[in-house]
């Protein structure tokens, strides 16, 4: 296995996923994040049910990964710990949906993107890992892999 740089990793946009424990057992939700300070960042609000269950269980587990066939490049980071609920940071929130939605918010679907308005239902999770599991997978494809 070999190195890779993880702030790099974790600066491409990205889906994780989420594991939390549900209310009819465990829950995986894919999440737009970000990773600052060594921790990673991702909004709630009413629209999920997530911010409930984090106040029942606050213990998540949070998966990136990635698996290119053509390159044989197979990355994950792990990471474990109790997720806290934070105030909504409109700054943040900008941090985050540029990552993912580019760099000019006039061409964002500001229907359902728009950081100034997410403030009043909005609140971001905080996950400061206790464990974080960095794992460089990757191998030689083969002359007949998928390409």
């Amino acid at each position: 296995m070999t190195d890779f740089d993880v702030d790099a990793f974790l600066a491409q946009p990205l889906t994780a996923r989420l594991a939390t424990m549900g209310m009819n057992g465990p829950a995986v939700r894919p999440v737009w994040f970000l990773w600052e300070d060594g921790c990673f960042w991702w909004l709630t609000g009413p629209w999920s049910q997530l911010e409930r269950q984090l106040i029942r269980d606050p213990r998540v587990t949070l998966l990136v990964d990635t698996c290119d066939l053509a390159s044989g490049e197979v990355r994950q980071v792990i990471a474990t710990g109790s997720a806290e609920l934070r105030e909504y940071d409109v700054d943040r929130a900008l941090r985050k949906l540029r990552r993912y939605l580019g760099p000019e918010e006039t061409s964002w679907d500001t229907g359902r993107f728009d950081p100034h308005q997410l403030g009043d239902e909005a609140q971001f999770v905080q996950l400061q890992p206790e464990r974080l599991v960095v794992k460089d997978l990757s191998y030689r494809p083969s002359a007949t892999a998928p390409r």
